[in-house]
């Protein structure tokens, strides 16, 4: 009977892990031969109080809107229809 070769590596040639670049490269890979393509937005820290703030001076600007009813109106409808 035939012995079967071996299929473990000597140590010296066991391959290196692979490299986090080298992981990115592979999944990025793999990911655009499923069809898929990477997006990267920048988007506003919500956690900032700068943000709170501008959000703070937008929306009292808002309500003293001349159409401050009519747009809360539509507001509500749309929670209304999301609500269900």
């Amino acid at each position: 009977m035939a012995s079967k070769p071996s299929t473990r590596r000597a140590k010296s040639q066991r391959a290196r892990p692979k490299s986090s670049r080298e992981k990115v490269r592979t999944y990025r890979k793999r990911m655009k031969a499923k069809g898929m393509r990477l997006v990267q937005l920048w988007v506003p820290d919500t956690r900032t109080a700068e943000f709170a703030k501008e959000a703070r001076r937008q929306s009292l600007l808002a309500n003293r809107s001349s159409h401050a009813a009519e747009d809360q109106a539509w507001v509500d409808a749309m929670a209304d229809r999301t609500a269900n």
